[in-house]
């Protein structure tokens, strides 16, 4: 089974990356965020594609989250929820019969930093309530918090700034505490340059000069099973890199 993860920064800008995603990935789930698209702006190709079950969750040019699900994988179409703190259009979920899986998108917090703190309080209680029975959860996404120091370059570390501090680590720690893997984390503990995003000027990205803030957390035991995890930096133009993960 593979998963893959994608902040788009606007799937209208990136189509046709999506498209070439799907076909070199051939991923049986994949999670977007921050499409900047309500579903009627959804570029056309992109709306049904015939092998995959689509849901796109967005109210114009700001945030906005996706799933594709792949026919094959799951034959009958999901039943995609919302929980009760979405707002901004930030989370869906998709009840299948192997796992609940939720695409994600925390707010930054740059502009509102004690909505950002009420959105991660509400996502780890509904997590640690939605992982306690049934098939294991699988959050997906790009959750705005550097996990610890090294994730986050040298470069580009500042005194308390935002992404980086000791309450919002606290939030993915309680969930990795209670049981969700860090997959990437998990599959390459040494890796001081693992990053997902970079900043878009100065060539960071190509300097690997950034921020570890995209993840797939996995309940177990399905978390116990991933075989492989892959940042991919040399792809697309977002200022995000697509997770890929390969479980087992």
């Amino acid at each position: 089974m593979k998963i893959a993860t994608w902040n788009v920064n606007g799937i209208r800008a990136r189509q046709s990356q999506v498209r070439e995603l799907l076909e070199l990935v051939k991923p049986d789930v994949l999670c977007l965020q921050e499409i900047k698209a309500s579903p009627d702006q959804v570029p056309e190709l992109l709306v049904s594609p015939d092998s995959y079950w689509c849901y796109w969750h967005g109210g114009g040019g700001y945030s906005g989250v996706a799933l594709l699900v792949s026919r094959t994988f799951s034959p009958e179409k999901p039943g995609f929820s919302h929980p009760h703190f979405d707002h901004e259009n930030r989370i869906v979920v998709a009840d299948l019969p192997s796992m609940r899986i939720a695409s994600v998108y925390v707010p930054n917090g740059g502009k509102d930093y004690e909505a950002k703190l009420r959105f991660l309080d509400a996502l780890v209680e509904w997590a640690l309530g939605a992982g306690a029975s049934g098939p294991p959860l699988v959050l997906c996404g790009d959750l705005n918090v550097a996990r610890e120091e090294r994730d986050v370059h040298p470069k580009e570390r500042k005194p308390n700034q935002i992404g980086t501090r000791p309450i919002e680590r606290s939030a993915i720690a309680k969930l990795v505490d209670a049981g969700l893997v860090d997959v990437g984390r998990a599959l390459d503990p040494d890796n001081d340059a693992l990053f997902t995003w970079w900043p878009p000027w100065r060539n960071l990205r190509q300097r690997n000069i950034g921020w570890r803030i995209d993840y797939v957390l996995a309940g177990l035991p399905l978390g116990a099973e991933a075989g492989s995890a892959v940042s991919m930096r040399e792809f697309g133009t977002s200022d995000h890199a697509p997770v890929v993960t390969e479980f087992r």
